[in-house]
């Protein structure tokens, strides 16, 4: 398989630096940056890697030397689309004309009232604590 942008193939850890870490694949050696290896902070790679662990890794670029950066975290998962889910506009207008607008109005009364007074109770409850009194 020819080594191109988009690619996801398995590498093993050849090495690995406080930068992040030079995987092997079918022959090249890439970098793996150390903001590439977790969707969590990384503060030392070597929490998450060793020398010789097999990986699978996403090439994220070869440039016109041959250098390429390679992504562990891109590989692992695949990335939810940044497009819109579709909306079945037909369905979603018969779900919101249920009942009147009068009928809709006083339940959306009804619920935020009871809300408020929810958050009224959470924040009274608040300040009746035991008060240290000074008088012993």
């Amino acid at each position: 398989m020819t080594l191109k942008a988009g690619n996801i193939l398995e590498g093993t850890v050849v090495n690995i630096t406080s930068f992040g870490a030079f995987v092997e694949v079918e022959g090249k050696t890439g970098l793996v940056h150390i903001s590439e290896v977790s969707d969590n902070y990384v503060k030392n790679i070597r929490d998450y890697l060793k020398e010789k662990d097999k990986v699978k890794v996403k090439i994220i670029s070869i440039d016109d030397n041959g250098k390429m950066s390679l992504s562990i975290k891109q590989a692992s998962h695949n990335k939810k689309s940044l497009r819109p889910l579709e909306i079945d506009w037909q369905k979603e207008s018969n779900k919101q004309n249920q009942g009147t607008f009068e009928d809709r109005l006083s339940k959306f009364l009804k619920d935020s009232e009871e809300r408020f007074q929810d958050i009224k109770k959470h924040q009274d409850s608040k300040g009746k604590g035991y008060k240290r009194s000074s008088n012993y």
